[in-house]
């Protein structure tokens, strides 16, 4: 603790012990014992309680600075307002906006009006705190900011047009709010943003207005995780300076515009998950310095360039567009067709053309018929696949999936579940490494879970889903009836192997990095986000669990086994009101819903709660199904009674214990990342400051879990916003670490 006798030397006017181990709160009268100050500033630090309001007193005061910190309470913006020589008011990455713990949840604040008074004030940065309530539009009144960053709080309500009058405004970070409404043309439109403009993760519809043209000088654009719809304006093109552009995660229609090829310097472009069609534009592969291109998960068409960021197939993401064709091998897409000229003597007569065509025909037909007939009698070994599946790759036989998998050796079994046993395999025609799924046709409802599946996966293409390679209905070496599913493997293996690894396992231990399981969970919401709210019709998976989460070789998460998959139409509006289209099995045991147990439909919400659960298993690193949880003690009991204060006594314990280094390269694993690899985790001690702020990060995470796993279906968050609250925390965890790194 700082002496209290420093606060009585009146005659002070530079005050800063910013990056220290300091804690305590501020005394009351600070401002009045130190009427001097012109600079105070105590980052970096572990102080607590309330903002003084006697700091108003200090008239002089240039600069508020104690950012990274633990206040509490509302910012006192009122008594702030009196100091008009304030040019800098940090508070980011501390609490106010909050009071103290009641019922688990916190007392709102949000940032009065008054603030937009303190007309000197070039920074603002009020970041991760709690802050509710509508964004001032007095803000705008501050007309010498150069810097606003509000992000990570919990802002509601639309975006101030006022923002337009900060005509010195560098930087404007809105992100990971509950904002929502259109974006004002004033804002977009605000010449002066020459660093970053950051909406993202909001909920913001309308379009993106084409005023967005007159940000000339900014680096950085990013729009993301909004519900904006119509195209993407072609006066984006004007943004000469734009390096990052991001827009995924949205509604966006129509085509790239041809504009953008004036983007010369950008290197980094995403526009995955929107709506947008028509042919990927030569031009993009003339952009000398583009390093990344995400635009999966849309509706493009015609042949994939081959120039340029092409050419890298590991800088380049096109997943879920599934009408192109050509490029680079690598990327695996079918060749083009070339349409055939007609020549130039002109088509045949008609007279002679219908007749020729219907011998044709019918000798075709015959050909066919005696075929069919002999391939029913000839083979134990035939393929059969569903004229609905033609756009499949082409199938495998039993036969084929015999060789691939040793004769389906125990040695190639790699998993179970409820519909049968998957095994890991080589298909003999091109050595492609894929997990064969084997549908146990013994258990009720398996055959008919082997359509319902292949029906799923067939209409679904997200990039946290399991992709199916092929489907196979045949019989076996003893005439049974046999159906599996070929799909694709991973080479990390299941979520479940990483959280509870077993002791005799040959490899090195499988551990988990605070990053990687933030990442998972994040790639786990999007799946469930996509399947709840963004398929024709929804989709509950009704089994989720560790075992059916895989990891790519690159530690990307993607959600396996729909065989128990409900379709369902909304009953309206209402995503708690929704009809089944489907019956069966309801889930495992420690993941499935309460209601379910009291006969109720399987659900979206159902879902939400097995979600909630892997949550609290990741960061606990305990199974629902532990001895420890009886006598009506559960995982969601165990985690609430802990939070908030006591958390480090049931987080798991590994994530206390990681390396700065280890941070260092998950760090840049980050929003979108579809491209670097996510290494395992090293362990050691890093130190209270870095423990504090993995503590905090994995409190936030399994707070998440308890709200998605309440008992009432109606008190449950919906999968949009798990996935926005959920890149919330992440973002804040990445700023620190940036943060961190610049201080070492």
């Amino acid at each position: 603790m700082i002496p209290t006798s420093l606060y009585n030397i009146s005659s002070i006017y530079y005050f800063t012990v910013t990056k220290n181990q300091l804690h305590g709160e501020l005394p009351p009268n600070v401002g009045i014992t130190l009427p001097n100050l012109e600079v105070f500033a105590g980052g970096v630090n572990k102080f607590t309680g309330t903002v003084p309001l006697s700091l108003s007193n200090a008239s002089r005061l240039q600069v508020l600075d104690f950012a990274e910190n633990g206040f509490t309470g509302p910012l006192p913006a009122e008594n702030l307002a009196t100091l008009q020589s304030l040019v800098r008011l940090n508070f980011d990455q501390n609490r106010l906006g909050s009071g103290k713990a009641v019922a688990e949840n916190y007392l709102g604040g949000s940032v009065p009006d008054v603030i937009g008074k303190l007309q000197k004030l070039q920074g603002v940065e009020l970041f991760a705190n709690q802050f509710c309530g509508p964004i001032p539009s007095s803000l705008g009144n501050l007309t010498s900011l150069t810097t606003l960053l509000m992000q990570e709080n919990k802002f509601g309500g639309s975006i101030p047009p006022s923002f337009g009058n900060c005509k010195y405004l560098q930087t404007l970070n809105l992100s990971s709010n509950n904002l929502n409404g259109t974006i004002p043309k004033e804002v977009i439109g605000l010449s002066s943003l020459s660093i970053s403009l950051s909406m993202s993760n909001n909920f913001l519809t309308g379009s993106l207005p084409s005023e967005v043209g007159d940000l000339k000088n900014i680096g950085e654009l990013d729009v993301s995780e909004n519900k904006l719809s119509g195209e993407i304006p072609g006066t984006l093109g004007s943004c000469i300076s734009l390096e990052r552009l991001h827009l995924q995660g949205n509604k966006l229609e129509g085509s790239i515009p041809q504009t953008l090829k004036n983007l010369r310097g950008l290197e980094e472009i995403d526009i995955s998950r929107n709506n947008l069609s028509g042919k990927i534009p030569e031009f993009l592969g003339n952009l000398g310095s583009l390093k990344h291109l995400n635009i999966s998960h849309n509706n493009f068409e015609g042949e994939l360039p081959r120039e340029g960021i092409f050419s890298n197939a590991s800088g380049v993401s096109i997943l879920g567009n599934n009408r192109l064709c050509g490029g680079i091998p690598e990327f695996l897409l079918p060749a083009c067709s070339s349409k055939k000229r007609h020549s130039p003597r002109g088509l045949l007569a008609p007279k002679v053309f219908i007749p020729i065509t219907c011998a044709l025909a019918f000798l075709i037909a015959l050909s066919c018929s005696f075929a069919a007939r002999s391939y029913v009698k000839k083979s134990r070994d035939r393929l059969v696949t569903s004229h609905s599946y033609t756009d499949w790759k082409s199938g495998v036989s039993y036969s084929q999936l015999f060789q691939a998998t040793d004769g389906f050796s125990v040695d190639n079994l790699i998993g179970s579940g409820s519909f049968g046993s998957v095994y890991k395999g080589v298909l003999p025609s091109d050595g492609t490494v894929v997990a064969v799924k084997v549908l146990n046709l013994q258990q009720e409802g398996a055959s008919k879970s082997f359509i319902g599946e292949c029906k799923a996966l067939r209409s679904i293409r997200h990039r946290n889903l399991l992709k199916i390679v092929t489907v196979c209905s045949s019989i076996d070496n003893q005439g049974n009836d046999f159906k599996s599913l070929v799909l694709e493997f991973m080479e990390n293996g299941s979520l479940d192997q990483w959280l509870h690894p077993r002791d005799d396992e040959q490899s090195q231990p499988k551990r988990l990095s605070l990053i990687q399981r933030l990442n998972i969970a994040i790639d786990v919401a999007s799946a469930l986000d996509y399947l709840h709210h963004h398929c024709e019709t929804a989709i509950v998976h009704c089994d989720l669990k560790p075992s059916n989460v895989l990891l790519d070789e690159d530690m990307v998460a993607h959600v396996g086994d729909f065989g128990l998959a409900r379709f369902l139409l909304q009953a309206s509006n209402d995503p708690t009101k929704i009809q089944t289209m489907s019956v069966g099995l309801k889930g495992s045991i420690g993941y499935i819903p309460p209601e379910y147990g009291m006969g109720s439909q399987v659900s979206v919400m159902g879902d939400i709660y097995s979600y909630g659960i892997l949550l609290l298993e990741m960061f606990t690193g305990k199974r629902p199904t532990d001895d420890m949880f009886k006598d009506g003690l559960s995982i969601h009991q165990f985690t609430a009674m802990a939070l908030p204060d006591h958390a480090r006594d049931i987080v798991e314990p590994s994530l206390l214990l990681e390396t700065d280094d280890e941070e260092d390269d998950d760090e840049h694993d980050d929003y979108e990342n579809d491209i670097q690899e996510r290494p395992t985790g090293r362990y050691k001690d890093p130190g209270p400051d870095k423990v504090k702020r993995l503590e905090e990060c994995s409190a936030s995470v399994m707070q998440i879990g308890i709200s998605c796993s309440a008992v009432s279906p109606t008190e449950r968050m919906l999968m949009d916003v798990v996935v926005n609250k959920m890149n919330a925390v992440r973002g804040s965890y990445l700023n620190y670490l940036t943060r961190r790194r610049r201080r070492r």
